[in-house]
């Protein structure tokens, strides 16, 4: 597969003009000769459509007259190109002129390999990883994702210190590239998720079905982090405890689960525990919120679980081989170790 492969760049988008705008401007960039782009139109109110007719014509937009959030607003670009590549890019991402080659040639380089990240660092602080994905995302058996380079709230300098490209368990969509004969095996995004995790429930779902996801660290991007939504806002804090349970139900087998399921919910607890005997209102409401939230969602964990019957073809064993065999959440609050080399993470690398 050579560099002629055309990508298709989606951009879901909900007001912010202005970061839209020097997305934009660093996408005009790119180095890589074939590749589109796509603004999904999550029912912005504030002129950016009329911004991005006026000053990139060549980009077309699809407009939704409600706010789809993240994956709807994906899933919608995804369902009206025919592109062999899609590339997932935030709007309050900025790319550098040679993102994008190294990204279509690691998809090429092996008919398994379905995603790839670059390495994501810090707009506002550039020899900083970035929140969303760093070098690449990892995660824990119990369903506690981290990156190379970010564990929690603590992000690493960029020292090159994870440079090797390769397997990694999950690819940020903040910024990544995926294959469409993948995505129509296993799916797109999950919708109920509305916004956060969704991309790390799809690479699982690849997982699962047998493929690889990957980091090409000589690609580079620029993320602003809590462009859209802030860290320490409770909507996002919600959101991803929420996601993260449903991401476990619906990805483990009831086997796994059984044993799998009580500790997470324990560390549930001990969160919450946390955050009201240091004050972290916030993220002691989260906790409960969040728990009521994937009740409310039992249905869709049911239909996903249903629809991954069917294209599993790796056991949970198999999948654990590519996780961090621990929990992330106790080596950090309370072994101390806050990077991801500290933790040493045993997930076995697939192998070309």
């Amino acid at each position: 597969m050579s560099d002629n492969q055309h990508v298709c760049v989606i951009i879901p988008h909900y007001n912010g003009e202005a970061l839209l705008r020097r997305c934009l401007f660093s996408l005009m960039r790119t180095g890589y000769p074939h590749y589109s782009v796509c603004v999904v139109d999550n029912g912005s109110t504030d002129g950016s459509m009329a911004m991005v007719r006026r000053e990139f014509p060549r980009v077309r937009i699809l407009s939704s007259d409600i706010n789809l959030g993240y994956a709807g607003g994906c899933n919608y670009g995804i369902r009206h190109t025919d592109a062999p590549f899609v590339a997932l890019l935030n709007n309050d991402a900025e790319v550098t002129a040679g993102w994008l080659a190294p990204l279509v040639r690691m998809l090429g380089s092996d008919s398994r390999i379905a995603a790839v990240q670059p390495k994501i660092l810090s707009l506002q602080n550039p020899g900083m990883f970035d929140y969303a994905g760093a070098a690449g995302g990892e995660m824990d058996i119990f369903g506690y994702p981290f990156a190379r380079g970010r564990l929690f709230h603590v992000m690493e300098e960029d020292t090159g210190q994870y440079d090797a490209s390769g397997d990694v368990f999950w690819a940020s969509g903040a910024a990544c590239v995926l294959k469409r004969q993948a995505l129509d095996r296993v799916g797109s995004l999950e919708t109920s998720f509305f916004a956060h995790m969704e991309e790390i429930d799809l690479c699982w779902r690849l997982h699962a079905a047998g493929y690889r996801v990957c980091v090409a660290t000589e690609a580079v991007v620029y993320h602003r982090s809590g462009g859209t939504l802030g860290q320490e806002r409770i909507a996002k804090m919600i959101l991803n405890h929420r996601n993260s349970i449903i991401m476990v139900l619906r990805n483990y087998s009831a086997i796994t689960l059984a044993w799998i399921l009580p500790v997470r919910l324990l560390l549930e607890l001990m969160t919450c525990i946390a955050g009201l005997l240091t004050g972290q209102w916030k993220r002691a409401l989260a906790v409960p919120v969040a728990l009521a939230g994937v009740i409310r969602r039992l249905g869709t964990v049911i239909s996903g679980r249903r629809s991954l019957s069917r294209i599993r073809s790796v056991t949970d064993r198999q999948c654990m081989k590519r996780m961090f065999r621990g929990s992330v959440a106790v080596s950090f609050f309370l072994l101390g170790r806050r990077t991801c080399r500290d933790i040493s993470a045993t997930r076995e690398r697939v192998q070309p």
